[in-house]
């Protein structure tokens, strides 16, 4: 009676009892399961063992699925508060004053920002007293200081050319926000008008002190600081928006036609009327009587701007195989946007530069065209590209893409960075701020604008701080570096010259015979 009381020798479960013959079957069906897939298992590891089969072809999806998933960071963002603007008028205090990149940055910056240092160099051994900078005044539009991580603008003269002035100051805070708690304490004078006015015949004696000036453009006589012009950001006059919208939109438009589906002429569509180079170029559009293979092009602002600006889309102009650059008044900013179009571009010998294009060689991102002899010029390159397909498209790719990589939006703050860094190291005096200036945010300039510019500068903004640290500033050039480069360029333009003689003296004498 003992061995009743057991589990398993209770009357349910004994021998002769139904339910005791179902256990027992199930069991059996168990075991026999659980032998089959052992040695199952056992047959595949040897095969496994032996190399018949791929260990990591048939394990690494469930590896995979094993693998810690990656979280990523969460990135606040500080979109424009013009609530508080409209409140107290005021810049909000709650944008970040210092940040840590999630990604720290080891690279070197593009080879153009050894410039920095060759556009400074007039101040290297006196450095930047305040004398010299209150030479600038004269000259300058506005001076704008960054003290303890915050702007103030003061403006001086009352003529603007449109809204220049703004964006610049606004590419300037969006670098603030870019790179928080980066910036130096500085002073710098800026002139937003075309041309250079710093001469450096007027600074040849010793302690001459130069003004240190800031604008757009420079030129080999001039000392004129080098700065990215205003349009980065946005040129609403012209319905251009900021640089990162816009060369997306070029991206893709160089997309819809391959290079060699391209219309097989020179294009160029401007304003003649501001220069006569320009005047003269129009001369060199096809005609009943003439043939200089070029498609030229007026363009009438204010009629585009009545039209909403439907035939001046940057990202609809890529369309021919050849694009032309002439400079304006001084340099051109039209220049970034044809240089990105996957075409060559015939560059009409410059007097002014930029900041990045130093950084370009003939024959290898544009091809230089010839100024006083602008017609044929351009007719023997249209020729020399379509009877050389290959070479002509790679210099139109390499040519865009210096202006996709070299140029995108993260080096454009880093030049400005590491150009007001370098200018800061140079100053002898205590940035101050002066009685008449007002501290600028992105809320004081976007929030007070109205349509179209007030669009544009909501579309530049830079809502959080940047991933990376700012690249390495590569060194300076040495004199040898510096004369090589020089001469590499004049050598491949002289080459492109030559051909061009033969080329033409070619064709005189066919005619002769």
């Amino acid at each position: 009676m003992k061995e009743k009381n057991e589990f398993w020798l209770r009357p349910a479960f004994q021998n002769n009892s139904p339910k005791w013959k179902y256990f027992k079957k199930k069991t059996t069906t168990k075991l026999t399961k659980s032998l089959t897939i052992f040695f199952f298992l056992l047959v595949v590891s040897l095969l496994f063992f032996a190399g018949w089969f791929d260990r990591a072809k048939y394990t690494n999806h469930f590896y995979k699925k094993l693998a810690t998933p990656t979280i990523q960071p969460q990135i606040l963002e500080f979109p424009l508060d013009c609530n508080a603007w409209n409140q107290t008028n005021k810049c909000p205090i709650n944008y970040p004053t210092s940040y840590k990149p999630l990604n720290p940055n080891n690279s070197t910056c593009p080879e153009y920002f050894r410039w920095i240092h060759g556009d400074l160099k007039p101040w290297k051994e006196t450095g930047i007293t305040r004398e010299m900078l209150e030479k600038g005044k004269k000259n300058a539009h506005f001076r704008l200081i960054i003290l303890d991580g915050k702007i103030y603008v003061e403006k001086y003269k009352k003529k603007f050319i449109q809204t220049r002035h703004l964006y610049t100051m606004y590419g300037i805070v969006q670098l603030l926000r870019w790179y928080p708690g980066k910036l130096p304490n500085l002073e710098i004078m800026f002139d937003t008008d075309d041309r250079p006015v710093v001469r450096s015949k007027d600074y040849r004696k010793p302690n001459s002190g130069p003004p240190p000036l800031f604008r757009y453009c420079s030129d080999w006589h001039s000392l004129d600081i080098v700065f990215p012009d205003w349009s980065f950001w946005g040129w609403a006059e012209t319905n251009i928006r900021p640089w990162r919208s816009v060369i997306k939109e070029i991206k893709e438009g160089n997309k819809r036609t391959k290079w060699k589906d391209r219309v097989p002429f020179a294009y160029w569509k401007g304003n003649p009327h501001v220069t006569p180079i320009r005047k003269d170029l129009i001369k060199c559009n096809i005609t009943d009587k003439q043939n200089f293979n070029t498609l030229l092009y007026v363009q009438d602002w204010n009629d585009q701007s009545k039209k909403g600006f439907k035939e001046s889309n940057l990202a609809n102009q890529c369309t021919h195989r050849y694009k032309i650059y002439v400079e304006g008044w001084a340099w051109s900013v039209s220049e970034k946007y044809i240089l990105a179009c996957d075409s060559p571009t015939l560059y009409i010998k410059p007097r002014y530069h930029d900041f990045f294009m130093r950084g370009m060689i003939p024959q290898k991102h544009y091809w230089p065209i010839r100024e006083n002899n602008k017609c044929g010029s351009l007719n023997f390159a249209v020729q020399w590209g379509n009877n050389h397909t290959h070479k002509a498209e790679a210099i139109g790719k390499a040519g865009s893409d210096f202006i996709h990589e070299d140029m995108k939006m993260e080096y454009v703050f880093d030049y400005i960075f590491h150009l007001l860094n370098e200018y800061a190291k140079l100053q002898k005096f205590e940035p101050k701020i002066p009685l008449e200036a007002v501290e600028i945010c992105s809320e004081s300039l976007a929030c007070t604008s109205q349509g179209i510019w007030r669009k544009f500068m909501e579309e530049g903004l830079e809502k959080s701080p940047s991933y990376t640290n700012p690249c390495t500033l590569p060194p300076p050039y040495e004199p040898q570096e510096i004369k090589s480069f020089v001469e590499q360029k004049i050598k491949a333009t002289q080459q492109v010259e030559a051909w061009e003689n033969d080329f033409w003296s070619n064709q005189n004498n066919k005619q002769l015979l």
